[in-house]
């Protein structure tokens, strides 16, 4: 059967046809009449490009990107095609292929802001914030109105730490559309940086307003609402996500951590599994041929490999459990960071420790450190927290105590055997190229000028274990006599376990010395943020992870002055009484 003589004519009317109803939101009826049109003539550049566009617009990218792709092999010369096909895989997350897309735009039409913004949000996505930022700034140096460009500038600022240049830009972006949820809960995004929930609250209520099913509003809502003390409306907030996406990882991450501070550790530990579908994590989730063991299947006479993960605190916290996978007749083999392998050989239930990156053993099976509270069933009342399942070394704490001892001689200081010993930790690791991870860190730190109201305690020597560049806040200070500093010293963790060893407390802020001390069963007073980390749970003094350890909570978001006088309070209290006994 032969075409029509009128074919082009035919099919110019019905696209103008299609165009004018996909304009007018009949997306149905456009999408009905350019597969027509493509049936009639499949290569038809127009038709395939316009049909791309539109599955794009109604969510379906998979099927715009097959569409898009179809274009490009009709015609490879046209930079909108390049760049509508940036914008979906970027939506994918396939963001290699998203600039190599955008870059193809620019070489066909180098001032293409459009095609600008989407390499930016490429490179955001490759973990290239000041590339990103640089390719932002050149879409609006081109096209100063363009207000997804001012928002995607707020997320690569915020990467890169510049949480106020990132609110003064989503400002710009709303000013041009003031109706953008985006944009909104972006700019709730650099409120919560800058420490400042209501408003941020305020911001994702907004975007909500304009769009009830916007999930990563929800999420971040959830978020807030914990920097607020809210947990159970967090809980609803995340839900709301999960309602929409069943297959959120990020919420179903936030809700794991939210259970867990509330102690609901059932539900809490089966969703931290989910941490191995976050990008941040699961590129470090090791991969073997032998069966994960979550407590499913019986490990008598078997050997089971036990990793670390995450950092080293969470190694301390849970190598603990080595002892009781022992117990059900399984031989050990635990592999650690090079940093606790020398520390970590005291440990009970362990047949053989290996260093990370070490020739591994043969195995049957494995688990992660941090998913055998899970494997174990373990709740509030079953917490292995018996202490100290860590030792130091008595040479090495020996040779501290002597150590100590003649600095204390030589400098004439009689008092100093009967007086208070206490180490002090005021910043834990700055993690900067990892967004999430830089905001904990600055929340869970302080400065060591934080530290003064504790140097006039009478009674009581002070210590440094500080270690990282937070260690020169203390250089070149007033009080900078009052802490002895032997932390060139400390090269592992046994190292800090001998010294710690010879203390009467440790103070510390959320770090993997607080964490050292508890293991040791040594005092601890534990400084704790206001957005508490799950494991501390939420408004309690003590801990059931480790029985020495007070915490001393923030009563507000970033309050570390109340903190610190409460603590100078108790260090009073405990100076005094060391006095006496002495």
């Amino acid at each position: 059967m032969s075409k029509p003589a009128n074919l082009p004519q035919r099919l110019e009317h019905m696209l103008q046809q299609a165009v004018a109803l996909q304009r007018n939101g009949a997306l149905t009826e456009a999408e009905e009449l350019y597969r027509e049109i493509l049936e009639l003539k499949p290569r038809h550049l127009d038709a395939l490009q316009l049909l791309g566009a539109l599955a794009l617009q109604t969510g379906r990218l998979e099927e715009g990107v097959a569409w898009l792709k179809r274009a490009v092999a009709v015609n490879a010369r046209l930079a909108p095609v390049h760049s509508n096909l940036a914008y979906a895989l970027n939506a994918l997350q396939r963001f290699e292929a998203a600039l190599a897309s955008a870059d193809r735009a620019l070489a066909l039409q180098p001032q293409f802001a459009d095609a600008l913004n989407n390499r930016g949000n490429a490179l955001a996505g490759l973990n290239r914030p000041a590339d990103a930022l640089a390719t932002f700034d050149r879409a609006l140096t081109l096209s100063p109105d363009c207000a997804p460009a001012w928002n995607n500038r707020a997320c690569v600022l915020r990467d890169l730490g510049r949480a106020a240049d990132a609110l003064a830009s989503c400002d710009r972006a709303l000013a041009l559309e003031p109706a953008y949820p985006d944009a909104w809960s972006n700019r709730g995004n650099a409120l919560s940086d800058l420490n400042k929930p209501q408003e941020a609250e305020r911001c994702y209520r907004r975007a909500l307003e304009l769009a009830p099913a916007f999930a990563d509003a929800w999420n971040n809502l959830g978020l807030t609402q914990i920097d607020l003390g809210q947990h159970e409306a967090a809980l609803s907030s995340y839900e709301r996500v999960l309602e929409v996406n069943p297959d959120a990882v990020e919420t179903h991450w936030n809700r794991a951590l939210c259970l867990l501070q509330m102690g609901d550790f059932d539900a809490g530990w089966r969703s931290y599994e989910w941490r191995w579908a976050r990008n941040r994590i699961s590129a470090s989730r090791r991969e073997f041929a032998q069966p994960l063991w979550l407590g499913d299947f019986s490990i008598d006479g078997k050997t089971i490999l036990l990793h670390a993960e995450q950092g080293l605190g969470d190694t301390l916290q849970f190598c603990r459990y080595a002892a009781l996978v022992s117990k059900r007749g399984a031989k050990v083999v635990l592999q650690v960071q090079p940093e606790l392998t020398r520390l970590l050989t005291t440990l009970d239930g362990v047949d053989q420790l290996v260093e990370e990156g070490g020739a591994l053993p043969h195995f049957d099976c494995h688990c992660p450190l941090l998913s055998l509270p899970l494997a174990f069933g373990t709740n509030l009342t079953s917490i292995p927290a018996r202490t100290p399942y860590l030792h130091a070394d008595s040479d090495a704490t020996r040779q501290w105590r002597d150590r100590i001892d003649a600095r204390m001689d030589a400098r004439m200081d009689t008092s100093t055997n009967r007086k208070l010993k206490v180490g002090l930790v005021w910043a834990g690791g700055n993690r900067p190229h990892v967004a999430e991870l830089r905001k904990n860190d600055a929340r869970r730190s302080m400065t060591f000028a934080h530290m003064a109201p504790l140097l006039d305690v009478p009674n009581v020597q002070f210590f440094s274990l500080q270690k990282g560049a937070a260690a020169q806040q203390r250089v070149g200070t007033p009080a900078e006599q009052q802490v002895i500093d032997y932390t060139d010293a400390l090269h592992d963790f046994a190292d800090t376990a001998a010294l710690v060893a010879n203390l009467d407390l440790v103070i510390s802020v959320d770090t993997s010395t607080a964490h050292l001390a508890g293991a040791l069963n040594r005092p601890v007073w534990i400084l704790n943020r206001f957005d508490t980390c799950w494991r501390w749970m939420l408004e309690r003094s003590d801990t059931p992870w480790y029985p020495s350890a007070t915490l001393f909570r923030q009563p507000a978001l970033g309050d570390w002055d109340s903190v610190m006088h409460a603590v100078r309070d108790a260090l009073a209290v405990r100076s005094a009484a060391h006095a006496r006994a002495a």
